[in-house]
């Protein structure tokens, strides 16, 4: 999923940007530029422990991304952390904005 290339090419001031002009405007509302980061970062904690961002891997390989197991996740995460009260489905729109930066900055190819 990434490379050094990739890593350099992703900001996280302008994902944060991205995905506020992504998100309908009854969202874009509800959350600071803060809390879509401290989501942003729970996503790849996910990433992380499902080994998507392991840079020991040779091959290319196609990641299958459950949008629902994602937003489980971050959704324990924040109530662990005792952050906001976030809805599933605004967590589902802000992960489909991330992917969406990501696929704009070319991580995917």
């Amino acid at each position: 999923m990434s490379n050094d290339k990739d890593l350099i090419q992703y900001d996280e001031e302008d994902a944060v940007k991205f995905i506020q002009n992504y998100l309908p405007q009854e969202i874009k509302e509800k959350y600071t530029n803060d809390e879509i980061n401290y989501i942003i970062d729970i996503v790849y904690e996910f990433y992380e422990e499902k080994g998507f961002m392991d840079d020991n891997s040779d091959t290319d390989f196609v990641v299958d991304i459950d949008e629902d197991e994602i937003v489980s996740y971050v959704l324990k995460n924040t109530k662990k952390d005792k952050i906001n009260d976030f809805s599933s489905d605004d967590i589902a729109f802000i992960i489909q904005g991330e992917l969406a930066y990501c696929d704009s900055i070319g991580i995917f190819e």
